[in-house]
């Protein structure tokens, strides 16, 4: 099993078939009773589909590009209950120190395609979060300081939107760090960005000191319409023709926890771990079971599997073909 077998998975070729809904809508929540929704944002010049490369399933996206070292936590809420989104792809992807996208060569953003750098997707855990290692990103002209991200629920439904920080701290960032930031501090102003010009209260990302890393942490919580994970799409219903793939038990959990699945047909039945930079870390289970319901015990220190956090992916192998899943276990080390 390779990466580009996991990929398909989780219904990222189905993001190029165009299931994306063009007027959904996601936000940043206030606090635990009340999400507030903001319209999606346009995926800007360079969105640079990723899962065209199973390549960008990781958590550093820097490559060794220069900046101020930048820990960002996403939280995932479901507008309709406030309730953590688990087991939803985030994408994100944003600009260098000098205001260049990795992945195209055009008069703004000469000689940088075929590159891959600065983006990236996760799964979120339990908590309904992510987190990636980045560089603070620079700015270009004609648009303030930004990064842009995608909540990817399911082959039905995905959302595109884009976060800023406060202008202070920023340009507090650029003037601290002139070696790594020659272009200074940025000069557009929010009134003058074409996309938050509309309004922004609800898209700052927070920025916190983090001397451990000599760089910033960064937050944002954002809200995606519906309950929890919202509709299943065309991959999704025919996955449950031949399986259903279960939350694992308990979630979280220390060193052992079971993964329970239903299967409509006898199948080979194949689940695999995946670290969080999309590496296979071990395989739990590769044999033939019976139609039915199935509980597969899953127990790190018999695998041999060092502590850390990771994803599961199921794969059902029948007479009617090849069908895959995937869902992430939150481990408390």
């Amino acid at each position: 099993m390779n990466k580009r077998d996991f990929l398909r998975n989780a219904g990222l070729a189905s993001l190029a078939a165009g299931f994306i809904p063009s007027s959904f809508s996601l936000g940043k929540t206030q606090d635990n009773q009340a999400c507030v929704l903001i319209p999606s944002e346009t995926a800007g010049p360079f969105p640079l589909d990723l899962t065209a490369n199973n390549f960008y399933f990781r958590q550093d996206i820097r490559e060794g590009r220069p900046g101020v070292p930048f820990k960002l936590k996403m939280k995932i809420n479901g507008i309709g209950n406030c309730a953590p989104m688990e087991n939803v792809r985030v994408n994100i992807w944003h600009c260098t120190r000098d205001g260049l996208y990795s992945g195209y060569d055009n008069n703004m953003n000469a000689g940088q395609a075929g590159l891959t750098y600065l983006r990236g997707y996760q799964f979120t855990d339990a908590n309904g979060e992510v987190e990636f290692m980045t560089i603070f990103p620079g700015w270009y002209s004609g648009r303030i300081t930004h990064i842009h991200f995608q909540v990817y629920v399911s082959s039905a439904y995905a959302a595109i939107s884009q976060m800023t920080f406060d202008i202070a701290t920023k340009n507090g960032i650029y003037a601290a760090n002139p070696g790594l930031y020659p272009n200074g501090a940025d000069p557009m102003t929010l009134s003058q960005d074409n996309v938050f010009s509309d309004g922004s209260s609800e898209q700052f990302c927070t920025l916190t000191p983090n001397s451990a890393i000599d760089g910033y942490d960064g937050y944002f919580e954002v809200g995606i319409q519906g309950n929890g994970t919202v509709g299943v799409g065309y991959m999704e219903s025919q996955n449950l023709k031949q399986f259903e793939l279960g939350q694992n038990f308990p979630n979280p959990f220390h060193d052992q926890t079971q993964i329970p699945i239903t299967l409509q047909k006898s199948s080979r039945l194949k689940i695999e771990l995946f670290d969080l930079q999309g590496k296979q870390a071990g395989i739990v289970t590769d044999q033939d079971y019976d139609a039915g319901e199935h509980v597969i015990p899953v127990s790190f220190p018999t695998l041999g599997i060092a502590s850390g956090q990771y994803v599961y992916q199921a794969e059902v192998r029948n007479a009617e073909g090849t069908f895959r899943s995937v869902k992430r276990m939150t481990q408390i080390m």
